[in-house]
């Protein structure tokens, strides 16, 4: 069973857990072509749309959840402006929810119907940069979390977390991976490197690994959740579904 291991800590411990995180972006701009289907709509067992699970996940990160108002973790949605709806119930708490365009980058190929999700997680940088959280030395890492996968935000923070001590870790990237592959789209980066990315879209590179490779500490997926990343058919998401057992 999946279960958020956050459970297990106290009130205080939670707050102290979430002041380095400046922000959320939600992945969901993929062509989903193999899926047949957006994967932001696909609906999980319980009927809920699987972009509302990570916005509804998500939500467990902020202040509101942890009763501490003067903390607002902004979600972002990156659908390539594809308008994915949220449902009304989860925008009516009090936390920042709302969309973002890609990065439009000079480079940019003009008969592109995507450019993949370097120019998303750049987006969202630019972003954190102009908010007033993301002014706070604490605050300097931004979840990336994808429509590809069932693990949620609020899980993956309590994972990679203990990974940003500066004292422990120079890496500007903490990634999952198992034996055979990183997944750069479930893990954290630092804000510090939004020049370093915006140089690398702007030079007309679009390669994910190529860009964090250098960067990154990689932490080793646990066994049970390795059925919940890479949907990418509709026998993907079932078997995912499938293991998650705690909607």
């Amino acid at each position: 069973m999946i279960r958020s291991t956050v459970d297990s800590l106290n009130q205080s411990d939670k707050v102290d857990s979430i002041e380095s995180l400046a922000g959320i972006v939600i992945l969901a701009g993929g062509n989903s072509r193999r899926m047949g289907t957006p994967k932001a709509g696909l609906t999980l067992p319980n009927n809920e749309r699987l972009l509302d699970y990570h916005v509804r996940q998500a939500l467990k990160l902020s202040g509101s959840d942890l009763g501490v108002s003067s903390i607002d973790i902004p979600i972002m949605i990156a659908d390539n402006e594809r308008d994915f709806t949220v449902d009304a119930a989860l925008l009516s708490r009090r936390t920042s929810i709302c969309h973002i365009a890609d990065y439009n980058s000079l480079s940019m190929a003009s008969d592109s119907k995507t450019e993949g999700p370097l120019v998303a997680i750049e987006s969202a940088l630019q972003t954190l940069a102009k908010t007033k959280k993301a002014e706070n030395a604490d605050s300097s890492w931004l979840i990336v979390i994808s429509c590809d996968s069932l693990i949620s935000a609020y899980d993956l923070w309590q994972v990679l977390e203990p990974h940003t001590a500066a004292e422990a870790n120079d890496k500007s990237v903490i990634c999952l991976t198992d034996e055979s592959h990183l997944y750069p789209l479930l893990g954290l980066y630092n804000l510090s490197i939004e020049p370093q990315l915006k140089a690398y879209i702007d030079s007309g590179k679009r390669e994910v690994m190529g860009f964090i490779k250098p960067m990154t500490e990689a932490v080793a997926v646990a066994k049970q959740w390795q059925p919940l990343t890479n949907m990418n058919t509709p026998d993907d998401f079932k078997r995912a579904c499938n293991a998650l057992t705690d909607l």
